[in-house]
């Protein structure tokens, strides 16, 4: 077979080439063994045909890793489980802050901050040390958006709304040094060149090399709940109504499954699946 001649396609309707390596690059990242990926490249391609969604793909090697090992598999529905956060932002606004602090950041979430023509409400305000952050967080629930320069221009106007309120008024407005934007989909490339123009920091879902939304998440190890998949969509969001946004959450209170209903078997091997999917495994 011959890949380049198949093409797949993206959720969000592009067709592209078939490429192997990006499958296998996929897998890569949730620290899947050598004979997994190779089975489950072998059973996609074996599949596979022209036109096949990005999405069915998905189903094909997600299906396999839950039979190998389930935290696997949550490690690899990443994209979706973030996705299941909403409809609305406020848990993914907590996961950002999460990855913040992480990184040695004091963190609020959700503030207001007066500007010279009106107040704003600040999503995350990071601070470590003399630097002062706002972050502004875009949350997408559906697969195949992208976040454009508007979203880019919007945050850079109430950063700078806020900017002009300090300099009129030091003593009484709120000073950051910069603005970032961070977001759950991918950025397009007006929206990165006008970030850089600015100053901005913008990190997506494939942006910045190294630096990306999932590559933090991963080093930081903080998998939102969502991602197991020993939890019904509806426990999810019962967890989730009372503020359980990460694994790790969960396991400081596993008391918390059997307020919705979980028997204690079926609790364990959910908890088991939350351990190995915060140590990496």
């Amino acid at each position: 077979m011959n890949e380049t001649t198949l093409h797949v396609t993206k959720s969000s309707g592009e067709r592209e080439p078939f490429s192997e390596a990006k499958l296998r690059h996929s897998l890569e990242r949730v620290k899947a063994s050598p004979e997994v990926i190779d089975e489950a490249v072998r059973r996609v391609r074996d599949e596979l045909y022209d036109g096949m969604t990005t999405s069915e793909i998905y189903r094909r090697a997600f299906g396999l890793l839950r039979q190998r090992r389930r935290s696997l598999a949550a490690r690899y529905s990443l994209k979706k489980a973030i996705i299941e956060l909403g409809p609305s932002g406020h848990p993914f606004e907590k996961l950002v802050g999460e990855i913040l602090k992480s990184q040695g950041f004091s963190v609020e979430v959700t503030r207001m901050v007066q500007g010279i023509c009106v107040a704003h409400e600040v999503d995350v305000v990071a601070v470590k040390g003399e630097r002062h952050v706002m972050v502004e967080c875009k949350f997408h629930n559906e697969a195949g958006m992208k976040s454009d320069i508007k979203v880019a221009l919007y945050v850079q106007a109430r950063f700078e709304d806020i900017e002009k309120a300090w300099q009129a008024q030091s003593e009484h407005g709120e000073h950051f040094d910069e603005a970032w934007l961070v977001t759950n989909t991918k950025l397009t490339t007006d929206a990165i060149q006008y970030a850089r123009c600015v100053g901005m920091k913008v990190i997506g879902w494939s942006y910045p090399p190294g630096g990306s939304l999932p590559e933090l998440i991963d080093r930081a190890n903080l998998q939102p709940v969502t991602g197991l998949t020993s939890l019904t969509r509806g426990q999810k969001t019962q967890l989730l109504g009372m503020g359980i946004v990460l694994c790790r959450e969960l396991l400081s209170r596993p008391r918390l499954l059997a307020s919705i209903g979980i028997d204690d078997t079926r609790g364990g091997r959910i908890l088991k699946e939350a351990q190995e999917l915060c140590r990496g495994r």
